[in-house]
């Protein structure tokens, strides 16, 4: 997909590359020269045009594939090949879908397609169905099958086994297009794991920032793994999905400097958003009752780690108080849910630095009764 100047190239959905691929396929099944590309209708309009990297015949039906170009997103299906083989069904059984090599199932409630389904999504089955009646002039009754090439070793890659999705990987798009660096398939996973947790009845979830914390923090609530969402950068993808998804209890675990981070108020932790307020963390400092001599040092300080080890040094409760600023950042951004939180901090090693907010037991399971 081009695009003009210095800003980075858009790219395609697998939803959008499968939609032109089922399309290309459908054409053939009517009688038509296997076409060199096809244009695809989007959810928002936009017409483009999708060159076809093969197409053929096999066990009564017609496939065509296309080669996922997601721009400039560093998206793990870019250069997937993505499949739909498309049969006629008898009449009046409409457009049903099955998931073909690489593509997974959904074994678990939450999702928006149910247990038992492949992992297509709502949309790109919606636009799969608006290619077809273009191609055909009405609905047809058609099986649609959607492979994409190594989808099981990618979706490795993934939180599909969390969400309960298991085989491969899931067909995605809301819109049709990738914007590059938006990681929407991750806060799409995000969503999608509280969705999964909530309709498994969980009452406590934990947000991490990292393999590290995520693991203390479900060794010390002795959490399932589908309490646990890994929320990385996107503390707020989270936050805001939880203030109209509420559970009863929230845990937000991560590490030193990505919580100084959420406690000066970024809900998106990532480097390149900026980096932490030493000044700003000298004065929390200063407010916990540190000396003159620590604050000054701390605010000069090049890194939170450093920052920390002097604190530590001083006998400064640095950790407790990142972790209190974090916790009022939490509350801010879900008000008005009345969901207890808690935040944790820990260190590289996983070892808690720092607490705030109301803690039970830890050995609370997060289950309902």
């Amino acid at each position: 997909m081009e695009q003009s100047g210095t800003e980075l190239r858009r790219g395609w959905t697998t939803g959008s590359c499968a939609t032109a691929a089922a399309k290309a396929a459908w054409l053939m099944l009517l009688g038509q020269t296997p076409p060199a590309s096809v244009r695809i209708t989007l959810p928002g309009g936009q017409q483009p045009d999708f060159a076809l990297c093969r197409t053929g015949w096999e066990q009564g039906g017609a496939f065509a594939e296309v080669v996922k170009d997601a721009g400039d997103d560093p998206d793990i299906t870019h250069g997937a090949v993505i499949r739909a083989t498309v049969r006629r069904l008898p009449s009046g059984s409409g457009v049903q879908f099955r998931a073909g090599p690489g593509v997974g199932m959904v074994t678990r409630a939450g999702l928006p397609i149910p247990p038992g389904e492949p992992a297509i999504n709502p949309t790109p089955r919606a636009m799969i169905r608006t290619a077809l009646t273009e191609a055909n002039g009405s609905l047809p009754d058609a099986e649609v099958t959607l492979s994409i090439q190594e989808g099981a070793r990618l979706a490795q890659r993934t939180l599909n086994s969390r969400l309960g999705i298991t085989g491969g990987l899931s067909i995605l798009g809301t819109t049709g297009i990738v914007v590059p660096f938006s990681c929407a398939a991750w806060i799409d996973s995000i969503h999608r794991g509280i969705d999964v947790a909530r309709a498994e009845g969980l009452t406590h979830l934990a947000g991490s920032t990292g393999n590290v914390s995520e693991k203390a923090v479900q060794k010390f609530y002795t959490l399932p793994d589908t309490a646990l969402i890994e929320m990385g950068d996107f503390v707020g993808g989270m936050l805001k999905y939880l203030r109209r998804h509420p559970v009863a209890r929230l845990t937000i675990a991560g590490g030193i400097a990505k919580m100084t981070k959420l406690g000066q108020g970024r809900l998106d932790l990532h480097s390149k958003r900026g980096q932490a307020d030493m000044a700003a963390l000298a004065r929390l400092a200063a407010a916990g009752g540190a000396p003159p001599a620590v604050t000054e040092a701390l605010a000069t300080s090049p890194t939170v780690a450093e920052a920390f080890l002097l604190a530590r040094a001083a006998q400064v409760p640095l950790g407790a108080l990142i972790a209190r600023s974090a916790l009022n950042t939490v509350l801010e951004t879900l008000a008005p849910t009345s969901c207890v939180v808690d935040v944790m901090v820990f260190d590289r090693a996983g070892a808690c630095v720092g607490q705030a907010g109301p803690f039970p037991e830890p050995r609370d399971a997060g289950l309902s009764s």
